[in-house]
């Protein structure tokens, strides 16, 4: 039984994480040969304050693109 577990940071609609399970479990699926009905799929979503690269948070990012005027990134 396959698990994948996807983290996003939060922000998208509930349609579109429809549409990422669904493909998820499609490319699992074709990938693998396992039935469907065994793939399960994890979506975990973080505030932008909680995701980090390079010791800057995805908040601080675009608060410092904004504030340069360059629009988030």
């Amino acid at each position: 039984m396959p698990l994948i577990e996807v983290t996003l940071v939060n922000g998208r609609t509930p349609e579109e994480l429809r549409s990422l399970i669904h493909e998820v479990t499609g490319a699992v699926v074709k990938a693998l040969g396992v039935p469907q009905q065994s793939v399960r799929v994890a979506v975990r979503e973080l505030p932008k304050t909680h995701w980090a690269a390079g010791d800057v948070t995805i908040a601080e990012r675009e608060a410092a693109a904004a504030e340069a005027g360059g629009g988030a990134n």
